[in-house]
C-alpha cells in the first residue's frame, strides 16, 4: 500500500469515526506528527459539511425517508445530551463518544452561532487528535507492535 494511500485513509476514517485515523495511522508505521493534523482534518471535514451543507443534506435524505417525526426516542435523547452538556461539552465529547458526523449534526441542530462551533469544534479535535493518537500510538508501542 503506497504511503499517500495511508495518509489519505487516515484522513477519511478520521471523520467517520475518530479513533480509526490514529489507530490506522499507528498500525501502519505513520509518524506521529503527520497522524495528529490528518486525524483533526479528517473530523473538521465533516463537522464543515454538516454546518455549511447540513440543510441540503437534510432536504436530500428526506426525498428517500419521507418527512421526519419530530418526537422519537432519537431527538429526545439529542436534546437530553444538548441540555446537559451544551456545545462545549457536546464539542469535547464528539471524538471520544459520538462520531463526528454526529457529533456535527447534533451541534449544527441546536447551535446557530456557526463561528462559536466551528472554533470549540477545532480546539476538540486538535486536543483529543493529539492525546488519542499519542495514547494509541505508545500502547501499540507497549504491546509490541502486535494487535
Amino acid at each position: 500500500m503506497s504511503t499517500i494511500f495511508k495518509y489519505v485513509t487516515v484522513y477519511f476514517l478520521s471523520g467517520f469515526k475518530f479513533i480509526f485515523g490514529p489507530a490506522f495511522g499507528v498500525a501502519n508505521d505513520l509518524h506521529l506528527i503527520a497522524i495528529i493534523p490528518l486525524t483533526a482534518l479528517g473530523m473538521m471535514t465533516t463537522v464543515y459539511l454538516f454546518t455549511f451543507f447540513g440543510s441540503n443534506i437534510r432536504r436530500f435524505a428526506l426525498r428517500f425517508r419521507g418527512s421526519p417525526k419530530v418526537f422519537t426516542n432519537r431527538s429526545r435523547k439529542f436534546v437530553r445530551i444538548w441540555r446537559r452538556y451544551g456545545l462545549i461539552g457536546v464539542c469535547l465529547l464528539t471524538p471520544l463518544l459520538l462520531s463526528p458526523p454526529l457529533g456535527g449534526l447534533l451541534s449544527n441542530l441546536f447551535e446557530t452561532n456557526k463561528k462559536k462551533l466551528i472554533r470549540w469544534m477545532w480546539i476538540s479535535a486538535i486536543g483529543w487528535s493529539a492525546i488519542l493518537s499519542t495514547i494509541v500510538k505508545y500502547a501499540f508501542w507497549l504491546i509490541g507492535g502486535v494487535i
